[in-house]
């Protein structure tokens, strides 16, 4: 019989790319109050955001497995002919297979045609790191609210019963934040690895450097930059000086002296490098 784990779960220091498990500090009871709606109100949105990513997150990971997949046929297989067209030959001649072969061994061309596509590792890493994070994460979460250990389950089924853990985890406003940051890694991860673009939001207000309205957020590096080709700014330490492919770029720290000197709103300035599921998903 399984009992619960009441012990505080520990906080191990991750490599770079790698998951940190719950966070180890924090209020750990006390549902917010009626008299602190602030707290309430911030506790709801992160609930919110989380469920979106999960959501996302749901959506997309089975589309990672099915990119995962090479794509195979055995050599073995009778190839398809359409009614009517002539049959293909079975196979290069040998001669074909001579000149192919001194082809690539001489200029490392590969010749064309059938072939079984390898395993795509940015694909498989980013499975795989997925896989271990939400396994991670639904154990943690349940050794952070004192509940027995999850049952073993696929991605999708422990993706789910974190979602219907959030209303428990509000009551611990350090493990709300760690489930709504690590879900929103996970499921950034899989936007990538399936090629989806970042996502880019327009801000109001011209660049202090090139006078343009070319001010654009990206939420995912928590950063603003300018998108003007032409846009060079006078730090002798910034990139755009020398790289024409670089572009000034404003970090959350400088986001008050980029509202001052650009004309833009603070809040709409926060509100478009905000992260949230709400843009991804409705792209």
């Amino acid at each position: 019989m399984t009992t619960p784990n009441a012990s505080t779960p520990t906080t191990r220091e991750p490599a770079t790319g790698a998951r940190a498990t719950a966070p180890k500090s924090g209020r750990d009871s006390g549902a917010p109050s009626a008299a602190d709606p602030e707290t309430a109100r911030a506790a709801a949105a992160a609930i919110a955001d989380a469920t979106l990513w999960i959501e996302l997150l749901l959506r997309q990971f089975p589309e990672l497995l099915v990119e995962l997949a090479p794509s195979y046929r055995s050599p073995s297989a009778p190839r398809a002919t359409p009614a009517g067209a002539p049959s293909a030959p079975a196979g290069p001649t040998r001669a074909e297979r001579e000149e192919a072969l001194r082809a690539e061994q001489a200029h490392g061309l590969t010749p064309s045609g059938s072939r079984t596509s390898p395993v795509r590792l940015h694909i498989s890493d980013a499975v795989r790191d997925i896989t271990d994070g939400v396994i991670e994460l639904d154990e943690a979460v349940h050794d952070r609210l004192r509940l027995p250990r999850p049952r073993r389950e696929q991605v999708a089924g422990r993706l789910l019963r974190v979602a219907g853990l959030l209303d428990r985890a509000a009551d611990d406003d350090v493990l709300l934040e760690h489930i709504r940051d690590e879900v929103r890694r996970m499921a950034r991860r899989c936007t990538r690895a399936l090629g989806g673009a970042e996502p880019v939001v327009r801000v109001s207000g011209r660049c202090p450097w090139c006078d343009s309205v070319s001010l654009r957020a990206f939420p995912a590096r928590r950063a603003v930059l300018c998108v003007n080709p032409a846009c060079r700014c006078t730090d002798r330490a910034c990139d755009c000086r020398t790289d024409p492919a670089h572009r000034h770029a404003w970090s959350e720290g400088a986001w008050v002296r980029l509202a001052a000197e650009s004309g833009a709103d603070p809040a709409e300035l926060a509100a478009s490098a905000a992260d949230t599921a709400r843009r991804e998903g409705g792209r």
